[in-house]
This record gives C-alpha cells, sequence and structure tokens, in this order.
C-alpha cells in the first residue's frame, strides 16, 4: 500500500522535519505514528497524502509516486484517501451536512446515495441533529468529529488521521476508534499519529516511533 524509501523533509531555513526514513505499510494494516511534538508526525502524513512534496526520497502510495504527481492529478490521487488533520479545512460558509457531502460529489456520488451515506456517516459521529448547523456554531471536538465523518463518507481505501482524538474525551475517542476499527476489519489502512498510549493499548496495531525525523522504532 505505503512504500518510503530514504525520505527526508527540509524546510526553508534548513530545519529537517524528516531525515532518510524508510518504512514500508501493508495493505489493510493499523499503524499509529508516535513520537514527540515535532518529531515529524503531521509532515509523514502530509507526504504520504501529497499535501507536501519531499526534499528527497519517495512515497509510493498504491504504485504512484505521489512526489512527482502533478497537480491536476492530486484530485484524483486522494479521492480514495480519508484525510483527518489539526487544522480540519472546513468549509465555514457551507452546513455540517454539506461539508461531509462534498467528497461524495468530487467522486459523482449524488441524490438520494449520498444523502443516505451522508447522514449515517454523522450518525456515527453523532452530529445527524447538527446537519443543518454551520461548522463556525461547533465545538472544537464537534469540528474534530466533523472532520472524521467527512474522511469516511466516501469508503475509502486509506485513511491518515492526525492526532483524531485529540478534542474528544473517553467515550467519543472510544466511539470514534471503535469505528475506526470496523473500517480496518474489512480491508481499510489507517495510519493514525497519536500521543495517547492508552488508546494503542487497547487497539493494537503497529507502533511506530519517531524521534527527530528519524524512524527509531
Amino acid at each position: 500500500m505505503i512504500e518510503i524509501s530514504e525520505l527526508t523533509k527540509r524546510y526553508p531555513g534548513g530545519h529537517e522535519a524528516l531525515s532518510s526514513l524508510s518504512l514500508t505499510i501493508a495493505q489493510g494494516e493499523l499503524v499509529f505514528l508516535t513520537g514527540h511534538s515535532g518529531a515529524g508526525k503531521s509532515t509523514l502524513l502530509k507526504l504520504i497524502a501529497a499535501i507536501e512534496r519531499p526534499t528527497s526520497g519517495h512515497v509510493v502510495v498504491r504504485g504512484q509516486n505521489v512526489g512527482r504527481l502533478r497537480r491536476a492529478a492530486l484530485p484524483y490521487f486522494r479521492r480514495n484517501i480519508g484525510l483527518i488533520f489539526q487544522d480540519h479545512k472546513l468549509l465555514y460558509d457551507r452546513s455540517v451536512f454539506d461539508n461531509v457531502l462534498l467528497p461524495l460529489h468530487v467522486q459523482g456520488v449524488t441524490g438520494k446515495d449520498a444523502a443516505k451515506r451522508v447522514r449515517a456517516a454523522l450518525d456515527k459521529v453523532n452530529l445527524l441533529s447538527r446537519e443543518r448547523a454551520r461548522p463556525i456554531t461547533l465545538s472544537g471536538g464537534e469540528q474534530q468529529r466533523l472532520c472524521i465523518a467527512r474522511a469516511i463518507v466516501s469508503r475509502p481505501a486509506l485513511v491518515l488521521a492526525d492526532e483524531p482524538t485529540a478534542n474528544l474525551d473517553d467515550a467519543y475517542a472510544r466511539d470514534i476508534m471503535d469505528t475506526f476499527r470496523a473500517f480496518n476489519e474489512v480491508g481499510v489502512t489507517l495510519v493514525i499519529s497519536t500521543h495517547d498510549h492508552d488508546l494503542m493499548r487497547r487497539y493494537g496495531g503497529r507502533h511506530v516511533q519517531l524521534a527527530y525525523g528519524k524512524l527509531v522504532a
């Protein structure tokens, strides 16, 4: 599913967020990325999603070298990826329903089927009663759950999640992870960055630890 080889990401000013990192993630794996703040977890997820490009090395996702994709090809590449990042990237001029609907429209799914899938995703994160609300009226935890609904509505083959349970209480965090686990059990590959060691112990999977941009365990 994901082949990472000698991956380095250096930002202007010389800061090296990742250094010669190599990693393979198989189809259907559940992988937790751990490490201190600034270890490179978020950068790695953004490189896999082609949100950023590597300074050197390669990221290959489902046979595609994502660092070489043209800008016009990126929406097609991301169609089968669910993205959950800490900056949310919600559309505040649209309703909760329409935010979750957007990935389906990109895929060409419309009408009753799209509405049914949106409401099922909102129900999973306990936001169905807020479908007509604007994201700006939601709490931080509710916005996080909205991002998760948007990420899973298209039934992606790969989910990349950056601290998806960070703003949630324990009950909601377990509900979200149970949803992720259900997806994983039917073959969805999950790569999740987290500081929550209790969560990792509860859900198993493979643990990949980064430190100062390097793979250490």
